[in-house]
């Protein structure tokens, strides 16, 4: 067993593949912690299912290093696999078997003793709110039934990582509220990547946020230096007479002004110097109506494009 921080799970140590000239993925580094969901986020084409396949051993990297629970992927490829739970976007279900019948097929193959099979498979349900179901034919089942069948599989070895693609796709809002929770839960005793295209999904189960674009990382960072990128960058100032914009550029934190129509005024503002109380103060004493004054926040969808659209400008 090799020397491990017992806290690392994955260590992605700048990490390539090139395909001849092109490069799909350059120079990938990142590290998953024990208890922690990893969002991994990336538009089509950004080289994150190259990634998922690089760190799940479906592909060799062309340089750089991959370490699951200690375990080199490419050196030492079996022990790296056997710390590994796998969920595709596709689960790969048998949809003509029961529940505990494909549940036992997976076990076997992941090596689990006969004797202890029956144990592992009872604990594995009841994890995935599957106990109820063990006799059901998978075909018969619904989506979000499926894809908790899917997630069993994956977790059924007590992998030290689990990977995600896309878990919630096509099911109802209960539903994925039921398998965000699943996730949550399974992250007290594993490493979770989650990759997803689902933003919302992010804010609601992951701990920190990897986002990839044209093969390189992007952004890396937890979810509270996310949500300081989704801060008010500006303010909406609804009118009912029109203002002087050179006295309301006056005011110190304001720093433009656009109008929107219907004496609607966007305001770009400096975040050091928030400008809103004065703002509120300059358009009552004006006597100007003022109708509405609030901070116009980032959505998660609107970060994500600033982010890999700034890189692409560089």
């Amino acid at each position: 067993m090799p020397t491990l921080d017992k806290q690392i799970l994955v260590s992605v140590d700048a990490v390539g593949k090139h395909y001849g000239e092109l490069i799909a993925v350059h120079e990938v580094s990142f590290y998953l912690k024990k208890g922690e969901v990893l969002g991994f986020l990336g538009a089509n084409g950004a080289g994150k299912s190259t990634t998922m396949n690089m760190l799940c051993g479906v592909l060799a990297p062309t340089r750089g290093a991959i370490t699951v629970a200690g375990y080199d992927v490419v050196k030492d490829p079996i022990n790296a696999k056997r710390q590994l739970g796998y969920l595709p976007e596709q689960p790969p279900l048998y949809r003509d078997l029961t529940v505990d019948e494909y549940l036992d097929y997976c076990a076997g193959l992941r090596g689990i003793a006969k004797a202890q099979r029956s144990q592992r498979i009872n604990e594995t349900k009841q994890r995935c709110g599957l106990s109820e179901v063990g006799r059901r034919i998978i075909g018969q089942l619904s989506k979000g039934y499926q894809q908790r069948v899917g997630i069993a599989q994956a977790i059924v070895h007590l992998p030290a990582l689990i990977v995600l693609d896309e878990p919630t796709v096509g099911l109802d809002p209960v539903q994925v509220r039921a398998i965000r929770t699943l996730i949550r839960e399974l992250a007290q005793d594993h490493g979770v990547i989650l990759s997803t295209h689902i933003l919302p999904e992010v804010e609601a189960v992951c701990d920190r946020v990897q986002i990839l674009n044209h093969g390189r990382i992007v952004f890396a960072d937890d979810i509270a230096a996310l949500s300081a990128k989704m801060a008010a960058k500006n303010l909406l100032l609804s009118l009912r007479q029109p203002p002087d914009h050179a006295a309301l550029l006056a005011i110190p934190g304001v720093l433009a002004i656009k109008e929107i129509g219907d004496l609607r005024f966007l305001i770009d503002i400096d975040e050091s110097n928030h400008p809103a109380e004065r703002v509120a103060e300059y358009a009552v004493s004006q006597g100007l109506g003022l109708y509405e004054l609030s901070p116009q926040q980032m959505d998660l969808e609107q970060v994500f494009v600033d982010i890999t659209t700034d890189e692409v400008r560089r």
